[in-house]
């Protein structure tokens, strides 16, 4: 077990699910992977919302300046029809953005369904925390963040990104996922 704690924001946007008409899987499902993947304790900061673009926004704020999230995941509302608008309102709230885990999304993905080139993910920093969309449906999920035979996984390149900027030092159970550090970022046990 790592001894850093980490704080994670994961939102679930979608205005059937934030309503009632039907169950919410979105969040359960980043809940398990995270859960499964990371070897430190996590404090997890749920949310589900509709597609609402200021909403969206003011809830990625919330999460990052006031609750302190290290890490923000996000899921639905990246497809193209006039309710998908969470890419826009992750970019409303970016100090930087980082293109390379939305176009690796589409590459894992590509290798499932040819409508992949319709997703739209992004990947900001705001402050010390990296915000990630993931596409919308749970099996999509793990498929991104997993990766598979030909194509690695997005989240092996979120622990270093995390130590980059300055949050805790994540650690994984490599069964799930291998994160990658350079040999120089990588912390040695400490003797007992």
């Amino acid at each position: 077990m790592s001894e850093d704690r980490v704080r994670i924001g994961i939102v679930s946007i979608s205005d059937r699910a934030s309503t009632g008409v039907y169950e919410d899987k979105g969040l359960p499902a980043l809940k398990e992977w995270l859960a499964n993947a990371l070897l430190n304790p996590i404090d997890f900061e749920p949310r589900l919302i509709p597609d609402e673009r200021p909403q969206i926004a003011a809830t990625l704020r919330e999460l990052v300046d006031s609750a302190n999230c290290d890490l923000v995941l996000t899921t639905g509302g990246t497809g193209p029809s006039p309710r998908d608008v969470t890419p826009e309102a992750t970019l409303d709230v970016a100090d930087k953005e980082m293109p390379g885990f939305g176009e690796q999304m589409r590459q894992i993905s590509l290798h499932f369904v040819p409508t992949a080139i319709l997703s739209r993910q992004v990947a900001v920093i705001r402050g010390k925390a990296l915000i990630i969309n993931l596409p919308g449906q749970p099996k999509a999920i793990a498929e991104t963040l997993s990766g598979h035979a030909s194509a690695t996984g997005i989240f092996a390149a979120v622990p270093y990104c995390i130590d980059l900027i300055g949050g805790p030092y994540l650690e994984t159970r490599e069964e799930v996922c291998k994160a990658f550090r350079p040999k120089s970022a990588i912390r040695t046990a400490k003797p007992q």
